[in-house]
């Protein structure tokens, strides 16, 4: 079993041979870590994009927006719509997939009208246990990566090596987009997706850690 010290030597020559990568910049845990890697290896040659639509909560555009000045990348928001496929919007079990074929091909595309070589998304060895149908649509997409995975990172070790660097989001919440909170089956709709939005940013006055409303 190669160490973590292995794995992260790893991770930078992978990095290194990419060349120019844009990385999937959602201002979490595994993202801002990913981004943080790609900055050390590539430079002015990593971008971070956060590919943004009404699933995404405004704290955690805004947030993102400060964590990579923290980091000193250079930061892009990328205005995109799941909405846009009615798949998506349907809302069965493969909801993920859809999002991600939606988000990752805006990206894809966006990296290729500026040059860049490839993709990055923050997926890490741990994710390999959990129902991601949104994997199968990263693959599908050319030209996007997802290191963490590739060099067998786990979540722990994210986390300990973002810790030793100083990244502030070390400790920060697992997060999930707005859709995720709304039953199976059910529709998504921009008026729901607010409903949810508005109703956490109320009980985050009142609540400590996690906090996620159903619909």
């Amino acid at each position: 079993m190669k160490s973590t010290n292995e794995k992260l030597n790893h991770l930078f020559e992978l990095l290194a041979d990419c060349k120019s990568v844009a990385v999937g910049f959602s201002g979490g845990v595994d993202s801002t870590f990913l981004a943080a890697a790609a900055k050390r290896v590539l430079g002015d040659k990593a971008v971070a994009v956060t590919a943004y639509s009404e699933t995404l909560p405004e704290s955690e555009r805004r947030e993102a927006t400060i964590i990579a000045g923290q980091l000193g990348i250079r930061h892009v928001l990328l205005p995109i719509s799941e909405l846009a496929s009615p798949d998506f919007v349907a809302n069965n079990p493969r909801r993920c997939y859809f999002c991600k074929k939606e988000r990752f091909t805006a990206l894809a595309d966006w990296a290729e009208s500026q040059q860049i070589a490839w993709v990055l998304e923050g997926s890490n060895a741990d994710d390999q246990s959990d129902y991601r149908p949104g994997m199968e649509a990263v693959a599908e997409i050319g030209k996007v990566r997802s290191p963490l995975l590739e060099v067998g990172l786990t979540k722990e070790e994210i986390r300990l090596i973002s810790k030793q660097w100083n990244i502030p989001t070390w400790n920060k919440l697992s997060a999930a987009c707005l859709s995720s909170r709304i039953a199976y089956g059910l529709q998504v709709t921009p008026e729901r997706l607010a409903q949810i939005e508005r109703a956490e940013e109320y009980l985050k006055q009142y609540c400590r850690g996690q906090v996620r409303v159903r619909h």
